[in-house]
């Protein structure tokens, strides 16, 4: 499978998916640091906002070796952003790593069962062989209706193989409960349930073959403008780009990389932010650091390196004067 005279023949793939800052990218570096060393794997990692930085905080965290190979596709969920772009995207992916597995992250506010469709495909039939679908969950947002409301929330559920109740060292008394009487009521009756923390997955969570099928339509919406991750930087060295659906907004830029950051100051304006999740890359006075922001606070974690500064918020509703605070952090130029 790995020799790169063979074609690409049902790879064992996954779906690891979940709502807004469930941990999908802490469970997926933790399944890359865990696969076997003799195999080859790639990601392909879909975001909401379309500037694009879960691939840098992967590949800044070790995850892009010679045998991991990650892709993006940012811009919206697969399915709308991505009835072409995705499949382009898979089979660069596809074609270029020859992987023994595939994981596919759908952004948090995309349409999985409409990716599903999308992999089921007759065109993918002899590609790619669908293995168990990973949904993971924040059981104390069961208490929360806007998640229990969200159609895409339930969606998540609903086709889950194996359902993970994730961050269970915050769990109240009565969470996991909770959690596991949604999925009797929401998931399938075949679906599984477990706990964990830190997004520590383990290998034999992937293996199976998904009891899920869908032979739905897949709907496109069409995405003829490329992305704003795509797109050259202008003369002033910044690019900034929204998106808006599912309730939600989202606001993200590009930085050159001669732009640099003060981090302290930097730091101090994104521990302020009051957004429902935040992802960032920086190169700042101090090195370059990768940010992650959800309900539960500010991480910050020391990268090997990155092409360029890019953040990415999505929020309800966003400070329109975030943009002029976030360019005070920029160091002066000489």
């Amino acid at each position: 499978m790995s020799s790169k005279g063979q074609s690409v023949a049902q790879v064992p793939t996954n779906i690891i998916t979940g709502f807004l800052g469930v941990g999908k990218t802490s469970a997926i570096l933790h399944l890359l640091k865990s696969k076997p060393s003799d195999q080859r794997w790639a990601v392909l990692v879909n975001e909401f906002g379309e500037i694009g930085v879960d691939g840098s905080l992967l590949d800044g965290q070790g995850a892009d070796s010679e045998q991991v190979f990650i892709r993006e596709v940012p811009g919206g969920c697969m399915c709308c952003a991505a009835g072409l772009p995705m499949q382009i995207a898979l089979n660069q992916l596809l074609a270029k790593a020859k992987p023994d597995r595939l994981l596919i992250e759908p952004t948090g506010l995309g349409h999985p069962k409409e990716v599903l469709a999308v992999l089921n495909s007759e065109y993918y039939q002899e590609v790619l062989s669908l293995q168990k679908t990973i949904t993971l969950v924040d059981a104390r947002n069961l208490a929360d209706r806007r998640y229990t409301e969200h159609d895409t929330f339930n969606q998540q559920i609903a086709i889950a193989d194996r359902v993970v109740g994730n961050k269970q060292d915050l769990y109240a008394v009565g969470d996991q409960a909770r959690l596991i009487d949604y999925i009797e009521t929401h998931g399938r009756a075949e679906a599984e349930v477990t706990f964990t923390q830190f997004g520590e997955l383990s290998l034999d969570l992937l293996v199976g073959a998904t009891q899920y099928s869908t032979k739905e339509h897949v709907h496109h919406h069409g995405h003829s403008k490329p992305v704003a991750s795509e797109l050259p930087l202008p003369d002033s060295g910044v690019l900034s780009a929204r998106n808006e659906g599912e309730g939600f907004t989202s606001m993200g830029w590009r930085f050159s990389p001669e732009k640099t950051f003060d981090r302290r100051q930097l730091v101090a304006l994104l521990k302020g932010l009051s957004v429902e999740r935040m992802k960032a890359v920086f190169i700042t006075t101090e090195g370059v650091f990768g940010y992650n922001m959800t309900a539960d606070g500010l991480m910050e974690v020391v990268l090997d390196d990155c092409l360029e500064s890019r953040i990415e918020l999505i929020a309800d509703r966003l400070d329109e004067s975030f943009e002029m605070q976030l360019m005070d952090c920029l160091e002066e130029t000489p």
